[in-house]
């Protein structure tokens, strides 16, 4: 298998700059009225992000639906704001402000996170997103093992919780009448297998 070409003289430079500058390139997102930097995203998360637009954005249809990849804002009631990987609205978009720079109403919300990803970072997002009236489907992404969670919205107050863990498992994202395969997500990435060993849980 062919390895990422490293620039050696370009690496040399980026082991000077400390931890803490290289961070500091990355988002900064507001939960809960505090500002958390959101890390930055290595070679998987980004091939996880990427898979997952072409797959969605190869199969909804677009006079109806629009996807946003890794830079779209997204309000989360009054005092939280996130950058999610993958945003699609199904219906028009409506946005907090003219620049049209904050979705208010996502359809579907996809978050990939690190195994490193702190908990209660991994909690506050996903009660943040669960709270949007207008969001019907959010799927959390793990980057470093094959393990989607689904939640997928019933009514107010109601959410179907599945896990997809295995190749051949199939995601059907209903709200954009769209279904995707692990096998497409979790293309050109190597990953252990999750130690669960069931088929999607209802």
């Amino acid at each position: 298998m062919n390895q990422p070409a490293v620039d050696a003289s370009n690496n040399r430079q980026i082991k000077s700059i400390s931890a803490t500058e290289r961070r500091d390139v990355s988002k900064t997102e507001l939960l809960d009225g505090k500002l958390i930097q959101k890390p930055a995203a290595n070679r998987t998360h980004n091939l996880l992000s990427t898979n997952f637009a072409i797959a969605i954005g190869s199969r909804f249809q677009r006079g109806t639906c629009e996807l946003y990849a890794n830079d779209m804002q997204v309000r989360i009631g009054k005092n939280s704001i996130c950058f999610p990987d993958i945003v699609v609205v199904n219906g028009g978009p409506v946005f907090s402000d003219e620049s049209e720079e904050m979705l208010t109403n996502p359809t579907v919300v996809i978050e990939v996170f690190s195994g490193l990803a702190r908990s209660t970072y991994r909690t506050q997002k996903l009660e943040g997103y669960l709270s949007i009236s207008k969001l019907k489907e959010c799927l959390l992404v793990n980057e470093n093992e094959m393990r989607i969670e689904h939640y997928a919205r019933q009514n107010a107050k109601q959410w179907i919780y599945r896990i997809y863990n295995e190749r051949d498992d199939v995601i059907n994202l209903e709200s954009i009448n769209c279904k995707l395969s692990l096998a497409e997500v979790y293309a050109q990435v190597k990953l252990r297998e999750s130690e669960l060993s069931s088929k999607a849980v209802n």
